[in-house]
């Protein structure tokens, strides 16, 4: 059964015509076209139908986007290809994957190929805060790109209510005296999708002499992000809330979140959430947009029912994990293909000349001033991940991002080391082209993939390994280090867990995005260095370890100018402000 709901005054806006104008390459500015001309854009039952999905299979959120019931699954088994978009440790702007995922199914969708999108949902806490919208740019966009970057179907909402429910019947029952745990055995915090370092740390009393100290993640960091993002089904979803780890006793026993009886009231704030959405890319491609944990502070891949939806649907299945392939790359084989069964059959590497010459030494306010010498030493970091990549043997291809102001000699030292090291090469010019632009990187991506279906992922380690050398084989595999270093803390926390029956479960390890190192201020390719574990954190539900590095936090903060200032409403009602829009 199809449900039509009143198409959001945004909606109806984000159908116009737009006129060409100056755009936003994140902090490049280029004299191109407006994103699309959104007013021939078909409806999203003409775009489920062109990949095979019933109108109803389809609950209607107005005319551009929908929600997609399980059932479009039923009989389905995976018939497409799956096409994993990652990158070299980025700048803070970010290099492009989405933008390059974008681009890479229109063009080959251009090339006659059956081709959908599985991306993550923009956490509002970035749209508001550094990153300013994640919705791609230019003409590699996914629309209605403003309302995808802000509330969208709802679902971080959904995530947000049912993760502080909890939390606040946690504090009911220790008010009561009418649970097992104490004040200081209480794990599980409370979460909003704002980056906002106030909430960090905050003390919780409840009206009585229980008091306790506690603090917010961001949404995107709260474990049912996870639990929604790897749940299978309805069922599977109900028995990772039942698991959720909200604590321990005094005597070390785990009190899971189906002692407190509201497993019922989580999933009805989560019926509508746990299904994909469907909206579509600039050129038409369907792009289901679906969950959004970080890579840096969590598991940084969209939901696993969006990539078996696009799997089934289409013949290429492209999706993107977040940051660079030491963080999202990794989640998303070792935690993400193990837990759904999930297979891999080609590897694309996002590269920028900016971010290869901040790896080279460049200082970040002179990368756009042209220097092949800074690209050519920044390609050590770009090689640590082509290493890391090729060791699952898929096909990975180096896409670079062109900027307006990139010079023929330092593309060049690209396509030479690319050449050297026998690693496939494409200038990818998506922002500006669109799918045309990214003709060039599907081919390559296509010229790679072998005949058949390839074996099974081999993953970084096995699943009954000790935890400690899980994490010394991350930190090998991917970030080139000579081995990890658990503090006092740490270790107290580790042996916690694993005596209550944890020691099985993936690694997922939180740490900063800015260097292949814990330490963000060693740029390019680090050498002679140990990761420090400081603590671990537990995701019963999600199933996985999280292993907190550095000063990575799970609440990040507002930049000095937070993209939030430049953000407002136009007086015919559009929103403006908000990149890649």
């Amino acid at each position: 059964m199809h449900i039509h709901l009143p198409l959001s005054p945004v909606s109806a806006l984000s159908f116009l015509c737009l006129p060409d104008s100056y755009i936003f390459h994140n902090n490049a500015i280029a004299s191109t076209p407006a994103p699309m001309q959104l007013c021939g854009m078909s409806s999203i039952p003409e775009i489920a139908r062109e990949i095979g999905i019933s109108e109803d299979h389809l609950v209607l959120y107005g005319r551009d986007k929908a929600k997609v019931s399980l059932t479009a699954l039923h009989g389905k088994k995976k018939s497409g290809r799956l096409i994993l978009v990652s990158a070299l440790t980025p700048t803070p702007a970010g290099e492009g994957k989405t933008v390059t995922s974008i681009g890479l199914a229109q063009g080959l969708r251009l090339l006659g190929h059956k081709a959908a999108l599985a991306l993550r949902q923009p956490s509002m806490g970035p749209v508001f805060g550094r990153k300013g919208g994640a919705a791609g740019g230019g003409r590699s966009t996914i629309q209605p790109a403003q309302e995808i970057n802000l509330h969208f179907t709802g679902d971080f909402h959904a995530i947000t209510a049912a993760h502080n429910l909890l939390a606040a019947t946690i504090d009911n029952q220790l008010h009561f005296r009418q649970t097992r745990l104490t004040p200081e055995g209480v794990l599980w915090k409370r979460v909003l999708d704002v980056n906002d370092r106030a909430l960090r740390n905050i003390r919780i009393a409840t009206g009585s002499p229980v008091e306790r100290t506690s603090g917010f993640d961001i949404t995107a960091a709260s474990e049912i992000m996870a639990v929604l993002c790897l749940a299978t089904s309805q069922a599977d979803l109900r028995a990772r809330l039942e698991r959720l780890v909200v604590g321990f006793t005094p005597e070390g026993q785990p009190v899971t979140a189906s002692e407190f009886r509201i497993t019922g009231a989580l999933c009805a704030l989560l019926r509508d959430a746990l299904l994909p959405n469907l909206v579509q890319s600039a050129e038409g491609v369907p792009a289901f947009v679906h969950g959004g944990p970080f890579a840096n502070i969590a598991h940084g891949c969209n939901s696993v029912l969006a990539t078996r939806m696009a799997l089934a649907h289409a013949d290429y299945a492209v999706t993107e994990a977040g940051f660079a392939f030491d963080l999202g790359g990794e989640k998303f084989i070792d935690i993400k293909c193990r837990q759904a069964g999930l297979n891999l059959d080609a590897i694309v590497l996002v590269a920028t000349i900016r971010a290869l010459k901040m790896h080279g030494g460049t200082a970040l306010d002179a990368i756009a001033a042209p220097d092949a010498d800074a690209v050519e030493r920044g390609l050590e970091n770009l090689a640590q991940h082509v290493a890391a990549a090729r060791s699952f043997n898929r096909p990975v291809t180096v896409a670079v991002n062109r900027f307006p102001g990139d010079t023929k000699d330092e593309l060049a030292r690209v396509r030479t080391f690319c050449s050297a090291t026998g690693v496939a090469f494409a200038l990818s010019d998506v922002f500006a082209q669109g799918g045309q632009g990214g003709v060039a990187l599907a081919q390559a991506v296509l010229a790679g993939l072998p005949a058949t279906q390839p074996p099974p992922l081999e993953f970084t380690y096995a699943a009954n390994a000790p935890v400690r050398e899980k994490l010394a084989a991350i930190a090998r595999r991917f970030y080139g280090a000579d081995g990890v270093i658990l503090l006092p803390k740490a270790e107290q926390r580790l042996a916690l867990f694993e005596k209550a029956g944890f020691a099985g479960l993936p690694v997922c390890v939180a740490k900063t995005q800015n260097s292949l190192s814990d330490d963000p201020q060693k740029t390019g390719r680090p050498q002679g260095f140990q990761i420090t574990v400081r603590d671990f954190e537990l995701a019963g539900g999600a199933g996985f370890l999280v292993a907190l590095t550095g000063q990575i936090l799970r609440m990040p903060a507002l930049p000095r100018t937070p993209a939030a200032e430049r953000i407002d409403v136009a007086q015919d009602g559009s929103i403006t402000g908000i990149t890649g829009t």
